[in-house]
Order: structure tokens, then C-alpha cells, then sequence
């Protein structure tokens, strides 16, 4: 998906805001904020990282380079292994126009050597928002791989997946904010599913706020984004 086609998508179906989590990778970043500048559309930059545990994960910034600098960490834990086009797809890093820039040679579907424990504490360092992706999946979830959220407070909210049972999961939140998004890897699920929250403003402190309201509230309702 090119980066200007996902504002476009997003635009057309009235979004406020999104953002570009690419698997172990933010090296797009800086191309679809340029999109998202130009089309007035609020944009958060991160990845979602697969951890030691083979636990999906997201990790949140308000910039391209915080997502950049938590990139190069992460590329430090990974396997050094080149991508097989035939069996992972194309990797390319392109422009805000998209022009392709480079082709990433390490293979992002795989998990690096980086903890959770570790990954949060990276993430929050870096000043971001640190997420437990798709809590309710049978694969790559924090609840497929340990069996239960980890004791410490290592996240500052959960993700349910667009076919979670919202109900059924809720209680499984662990006292986190529950926030729901497209996951979408395609652009026909671009805006599938989003959370809705009043916030200061689309940003990370915004975020953090509209996470610590719910979490903290009598009946925490849904909120994505």
C-alpha cells in the first residue's frame, strides 16, 4: 500500500487520525507523514514489533524520528537473514510521491531478540505509547504465548482485533484502556474498525490521557483510534 493510497483511504472514509505501524519496521514513516501533512490528517508513526516471545507489540511516537531511533533497536535484535520476496512479499521503503527509495533486505516477519520487558521500557524511553496488539488472536498474542497478561504494567493500554467478541475480551483487559483498530494490510480494511475518544489532541500526550481516563473509570467503554 502506498502511503499517499492509505491517507486517500482513510481521508475518504472519515478519519481523523492513524497510524503507521509496518511489522519490525518504521522506515515508511517519513514518507506517509508527508502524506498525512498534506492531506490534513493527524498521524501517529511506530511499528509493531514481534518480541522474543513472539509476541505481537505496538510501539507508538509522535515523530518519525522516535519511530526511526526504536527501528534501529530493534534491526539490532534481528536475525540476520534475507528476505525471500517469493515467500514474504517486497519490502520497499518509497517517498511521500511514491517512488521507491530502497528494498529492506532483513526479513521483517520474523521476531527479534528483544523482550517485552525490554520493549516497553525502550518504547517509553523514547518517549511512546506502548500497546498489546490483537490480545485476543489465537496466534502472535500475549494470551497465545504466556496465557495471561505479564504481572509487571508493562503496556499502557490493549488492542482487541476487529473480530474480537468486545465483551468477551473486557474482562480480559487487565485493567488496560481497550482500544480497537483496522489492523489493515490492505486498503479495502483501511477504517474497518476504529476507536473514538475526546482527546487534547491527537498526539501521544492525548493518547496517554484519553488511556488513563478509561482504564481508571467505573465501566471503561471502547476507545480506537
Amino acid at each position: 500500500m502506498a502511503p499517499s493510497a492509505i491517507v486517500q483511504a482513510a481521508k475518504d472514509r472519515g478519519m481523523d487520525g492513524i497510524a503507521l505501524t509496518d511489522h519490525q519496521s518504521a522506515r515508511n514513516a517519513p514518507a506517509i507523514a508527508e502524506c498525512a501533512r498534506r492531506a490534513g490528517l493527524g498521524c501517529l508513526f511506530g511499528l509493531e514489533v514481534c518480541t522474543a516471545e513472539e509476541v505481537h507489540t505496538l510501539a507508538l511516537f509522535d515523530t518519525p524520528e522516535q519511530a526511526l531511533e526504536m527501528t534501529d533497536w530493534v534491526y539490532a535484535a534481528m536475525p540476520k537473514r534475507v528476505n525471500d520476496p517469493d515467500a514474504f512479499g517486497d519490502q520497499p521503503v518509497v517517498s511521500w510521491d511514491d517512488e521507491i527509495l530502497d528494498m529492506e533486505w532483513r526479513i521483517l516477519a520474523m521476531a527479534c531478540r528483544r523482550t517485552i520487558a525490554e520493549t516497553s521500557a525502550k518504547c517509553h524511553e523514547l518517549g511512546g505509547l506502548y500497546i498489546a496488539a490483537h490480545i485476543d488472536r489465537s496466534a502472535f498474542s500475549v494470551y497465545s504465548q504466556l496465557g495471561a497478561l505479564p504481572e509487571e504494567r508493562l503496556f499502557d493500554a490493549v488492542e482487541f482485533s476487529r473480530t474480537a467478541d468486545e465483551a468477551a475480551w473486557m474482562p480480559r483487559a487487565g485493567g488496560y484502556a481497550p482500544t480497537r483498530s483496522s489492523d489493515a494490510h490492505n486498503l479495502d480494511d483501511v477504517a474497518r474498525v476504529w476507536t473514538e475518544a475526546d482527546l487534547s489532541a491527537f498526539s501521544i500526550a492525548g493518547l496517554k490521557e484519553a488511556f488513563a481516563f478509561h482504564a481508571t473509570s467505573l465501566s471503561p467503554r471502547l476507545v480506537s483510534f
